[in-house]
């Protein structure tokens, strides 16, 4: 039986980077990486953009080359699923039994593409993008495609309709709630959007209620809505989110539900047993110290420096603003802080002009901005939230006056 120092389960951003911190810390005992795609650690945000739309090869979005991992000694054990973690012995199971023994392990599995529960949503394709696989995979059936439907106005789901309707696919995007992004962010930004998205030749369907998938030959052909008319699609996405992988901690006892229990140190309740990234549920000061879960590259990356620091003898808490991006069309939206629970905002410029901040308030404090075309603004009200200032609303919408004036 193999044995590692620290093993890191789950191979993208956050297995990535813990591997990382740990070595750049010094820590020189052995690490390995278990993974179970075949691919060593990639980026993960430009499959439903950059590397989706062909702008980048698979290469440039490696997080690092395989030389890397080898000169650091950090074998990537890739292909490799684990089905069970034995916390008294200190050991993993593999699928295929075999059995692999850690003194630390690192949880960072992501999660599992959220399926609509549909009839017809094993037929061929309906895709989901969360893996080079499912990128490859939405590519290769590109050429025989000319309708899809996108399944989900979230950002994954805009993001790959913008994608495609720059293609020339006639795209169509079924919300179920009122507004596009109604989860992440408020009504101006939502509106805008789906003015741009409509825009540019996609129907966005709002409050959408979808019966099933409709195929011919175990080929999809259309979606069949709820009054039944029927959308033809060659192609469908499905973006609703995702299920978080802690399926073999839970069932070693670790506390969860949605996601899997940690401490300020990403601790489980299971001894030196540590989780990260989408799959781990934290108490976060940026969200009213609520329990959740942050599904982003900065949370994952921060976290993973969290835990890989306290392995090595320094443990700072975990207490690091949010921050996302997206891209779609020409538009760059940058979001600083959780606009979650907000009960005010103020529209920063004109969303004629396409460059505008959103920015929320909650009890007069800045908790959240969103900010398209604007990365002045991101830059500048970040000091904003990061720090609870409760700056005039008529300043904070007059453009004339920087936001590093109302943080100062």
């Amino acid at each position: 039986m193999s044995h590692y120092d620290v093993l890191i389960v789950g191979a993208g951003h956050g297995g990535a980077q813990a591997a990382l911190v740990l070595r750049q810390q010094g820590f020189e005992g052995t690490i390995a990486v278990v993974g179970d795609e075949p691919e060593i650690p990639y980026e993960r945000p430009p499959l439903s953009k950059e590397y989706l739309a062909g702008d980048k090869s698979f290469e440039r979005i490696l997080i690092r080359p395989a030389s890397f991992w080898s000169e650091r000694a950090i074998p990537m054990l890739t292909g490799k699923r684990v089905t069970a973690v034995d916390p008294v012995a200190k050991t993993v199971t593999i699928a295929g039994d075999e059995t692999i023994g850690y003194g630390h392990l690192i949880w960072a599995t992501g999660g599992s593409p959220r399926m609509v529960p549909v009839e017809g949503s094993d037929l061929k394709g309906v895709h989901v993008v969360r893996t080079r696989a499912d990128a490859d995979a939405m590519m290769e059936a590109l050429d025989g495609t000319t309708h899809v439907v996108v399944v989900g106005g979230g950002y994954i789901g805009l993001e790959a309709a913008a994608v495609l309707s720059k293609f020339g696919k006639q795209v169509t995007v079924l919300e179920a709630l009122p507004r596009v992004l109604a989860r992440v962010a408020g009504e101006p930004l939502s509106r805008f959007y789906e003015a741009e998205h409509r825009a540019h030749g996609v129907d966005v369907r709002l409050e959408a209620k979808l019966d099933c998938f409709v195929g011919a030959n175990g080929q999809v052909t259309g979606v069949r809505m709820a009054d039944g008319e029927i959308l033809p699609a060659e192609m469908v996405i499905v973006g609703i989110g995702i299920i978080p992988a802690v399926g073999p901690l839970i069932a070693a006892g670790a506390t969860g539900g949605n996601g899997v229990d940690v401490d300020q140190l990403c601790r489980t309740s299971l001894p030196d047993i540590y989780a990260i990234g989408d799959c781990a549920a934290h108490e976060n000061g940026f969200c009213g110290g609520q329990r959740i879960r942050l599904e982003s590259v900065q949370n994952a990356n921060d976290q993973a420096a969290v835990v890989a620091k306290a392995i090595a003898g320094e443990a700072h808490p975990y207490h690091a603003v949010p921050w996302f991006w997206s891209n779609q069309y020409d538009l760059k939206l940058q979001t600083v802080g959780l606009s979650t629970d907000h009960d005010d905002l103020v529209v920063r410029g004109d969303t004629a002009n396409r460059s505008f901040s959103v920015i929320y308030l909650k009890g007069g404090k800045v908790i959240a901005l969103d900010c398209v075309n604007a990365t002045k603004d991101y830059v500048q009200g970040r000091k904003l939230v990061t720090e609870g200032l409760s700056p005039d609303k008529a300043r904070l919408a007059d453009t004339n006056v920087p936001l590093k004036e109302l943080a100062a």
